[in-house]
């Protein structure tokens, strides 16, 4: 353990409306336990969040929403939360949202909430989807083949060049209005449909960019976290890997595993210290075909599956930051890797839909070396000391063929190693907690309720008809296998007897029939039937 003085209020801000959000209680949780006094401002009443006995008081977030473009309710908001606490607090920014729109307004906050320094515009810069592309672009950061057209014909051109299907991204999510139905992320199949999607671009908001798909798969899908002081100092940094997401191999973290990678973990560090990050980031990268890690996503701000990063000392990113904030000494991570984080709601649900069992054992490909959490791999770039000064390509040294293979390497190549249990590390569960069960009961109730409500509706468009059959079916007794076998055929009609004194009367009886097969000899030649079942790893594969 380290020495923790919670002596300052800290509030938890979520604008996006999710009251099955486990990063807010995350972070709840990892504060309220060091006896920091936390309060959250959030959607009426917190959802199950709310009922943590880590959480001080709930603050409804602005009235009527708030519009991205101008954050002045956010303003007035959290100064009444100022007022109420009557002290200045550390300000934790728990979505995209919220972490723009309160970059926008932290010079007039000043006094009243500590907030990381970003410099002008960042966290709306670096959450931009175009930006990030031109960004990767500058700094030599493995990203997928991007493609921003100007015109309906430009956008049906490129993807028919990057490839079919190809991913269309909306550049400022966060701007789509609720009411568009329109996607942050949609996979298009034909170059018609990249055109159509072109032409909302005026609804959207934002501009509308095209990617390379990557397809995802197991050993795909990996994120990178970490702390920053200023200038880009990591404080705590960790790369890890989706064991299940939901939806199933796109979406969120429902199960993943703190594994420690050099290329991952090098261009995390790298991109943060080129920005002169300071705060909490997220980042997903995705593994091609030929073994690159390639950054596809920036958050600036904690992921949901932030408490997977939790050191052997009890020090996660959220600590690391509030410390920061405070003043205090930030204690060098000691252990960590191997632990393995789940989201139980959406564990189930993604193991029930991709069938495939959570908490598989751990391989991984060739023999990499692993980098400790926070520290710079060897040979990489040098320490800028102060944020405003020249930043050049020239300080990152030019990859080795060496540096390659270790950076990228390709799958199905080396020796599979299994990581031994002892190094495997414990399990965070994001709900369940010995000592703070409210939330958990509050979630499963209300998942269970959600899945009833559902199975309702859905019975409710079942006609009349089908409900009395399977309510026939339910409650039909059971048979006996003897009762379902088909009763005997009758014999087949022949033609009638002679009649007395006709001729054929007196023929010879007729040559009796061979006799019948025993009866395993009939089971095993059987009536001609439909093809073969297909083979086993036929039916796996479709």
């Amino acid at each position: 353990m380290y020495e923790f003085a919670g002596h300052v209020p800290a509030v938890v801000l979520r604008l996006d409306r999710n009251p099955f959000h486990h990063g807010t209680l995350g972070a709840v949780r990892s504060l309220g336990r060091k006896g920091v006094e936390v309060h959250a401002v959030v959607e009426a009443g917190g959802g199950p969040m709310g009922r943590s006995r880590y959480l001080h008081a709930v603050h409804p977030g602005p009235s009527g929403g708030l519009d991205p473009e101008a954050p002045e309710a956010l303003l007035e908001c959290l100064v009444g939360v100022s007022e109420r606490i009557g002290r200045p607090a550390v300000l934790v920014a728990m979505d995209d949202l919220s972490a723009i729109a309160v970059a926008r307004i932290a010079p007039m906050l000043a006094g009243r909430f500590r907030i990381p320094h970003q410099p002008d515009g960042l966290p709306a810069r670096v959450a931009d989807k175009a930006e990030l592309s031109l960004l990767c672009a500058r700094w030599d950061i493995p990203h997928p083949e991007t493609a921003i057209p100007a015109g309906g014909a430009e956008a049906a051109e490129a993807a028919w060049r990057l490839g079919l299907p190809a991913v269309a991204k909306w550049s400022r999510p966060w701007l789509l209005p609720t009411e568009a139905g329109l996607r942050s992320t949609t996979l298009v199949h034909t170059a018609a449909e990249a055109r159509r999607l072109y032409e909302r671009s005026a609804e959207a908001g934002s501009r509308l960019l095209l990617q390379r798909f990557l397809p995802a798969g197991t050993d795909t899908d990996w994120f990178f976290h970490g702390a920053f002081a200023r200038g880009g100092r990591p404080l705590l940094a960790g790369s890890g890997r989706k064991e299940l997401s939901w939806p199933v191999r796109t979406g969120l973290t429902a199960v993943g595993r703190w594994l420690p990678d050099p290329a991952v973990e090098e261009a995390g560090l790298r991109i943060a210290e080129r920005l002169g990050y300071q705060g909490i980031l997220d980042l997903d990268f995705r593994r091609d075909e030929s073994g690159c890690f390639r950054l596809v996503d920036f958050n600036p701000r904690p992921g949901a599956q932030f408490r997977l990063f939790t050191d052997a000392g009890g020090l996660d990113v959220v600590q690391a930051l509030y410390l920061d904030l405070t003043g205090q000494r930030v204690p060098r991570p000691s252990g960590g890797p191997g632990r393995v984080f789940v989201a139980e709601n959406y564990a189930l649900l993604a193991s029930l839909r991709g069938r495939q069992w959570p908490l598989q054992p751990v391989r991984r490909t060739g023999a990499v070396p692993v980098v400790p959490a926070g520290r710079r791999p060897e040979g990489g770039p040098e320490r800028v000391p102060e944020r405003g000064a020249e930043r050049t390509p020239e300080r990152v040294p030019e990859r080795t063929p060496e540096r390659r293979a270790v950076s990228a390497p390709v799958r199905g190549t080396g020796p599979l190693r299994v990581v031994p249990r002892a190094e495997r590390g414990r399990v965070e569960p994001a709900w369940f907690a010995a000592d703070d069960l409210m939330p958990f009961l509050a979630m499963l109730a209300a998942f269970l309720g959600r899945g009833a409500g559902k199975g309702a509706r859905v019975l409710r468009t079942v006609p009349a008809h089908g409900r009395r059959t399977a309510r026939a079916v339910v409650s039909a007794p059971r048979q006996r296998v003897r009762d379902l076998a088909p009763p005997a055929a009758p014999p087949a009609p022949g033609p009638p007897p002679p009649a007395p004194g006709h001729p054929s009367a007196t023929v010879a009886p007729a040559k009796p029939a061979p006799p019948s097969p025993p009866p395993a000899a009939t089971a095993l030649q059987g009536p001609p039937g439909p093809a073969a079942a297909a083979e086993p790893d036929e039916l796996v594969t479709r």
